[in-house]
């Protein structure tokens, strides 16, 4: 009886060595202090590790201000790809979020990912800048000084 029981677990245990494995190069990117308006997009390495086809068949944030892109593709065995995540930065202030990965690991079919930083309302945004650069470049002539000032 005993070996039949270490049997069936020994070829259970092979089972899940040889399935799918998710693993990310890492599990939290602190994105740091980061300026208003500033590319809020970093990327997550994903890696199969396992000897089968791993697939990620959905990728979602804790909110609408973290935007997850990832490929449809299988992941062949021993191979990677990019999950891009975007971060609204025109939020001022700290902020932590969640990011949850769900695959065909049969260990880990939910993984957890996490993104950190604070979005420094003390610069401008970009947009903000070419937009009083360019209020700067304007040439305005005394009669249309006046009109402007009148519709005030």
């Amino acid at each position: 009886m005993k070996k039949i029981f270490a049997g069936l677990f020994l070829a259970g245990s092979f089972a899940f060595a040889s399935a799918q494995t998710i693993s990310f190069d890492k599990t939290t990117f602190d994105y740091g202090t980061v300026k208003v308006g500033a590319d809020g997009h970093r990327f997550f390495t994903v890696k199969n590790t396992g000897d089968k086809p791993l697939i990620i068949s959905k990728v979602q944030a804790a909110c609408g201000c973290t935007t997850p892109e990832w490929s449809q593709e299988p992941i062949m065995p021993g191979k990677t790809a990019q999950l891009k995540v975007g971060y609204n930065t025109t939020l001022v202030g700290p902020f932590t979020k969640i990011i949850e990965v769900y695959s065909n690991d049969p260990e880990n079919s939910r993984s957890v990912i996490n993104i950190k930083g604070n979005v420094d309302a003390s610069a401008p945004a970009a947009a903000e800048v070419k937009e009083t650069a360019a209020v700067k470049a304007t040439k305005v002539a005394p009669a249309q000084k006046a009109r402007k000032m009148e519709s005030l």
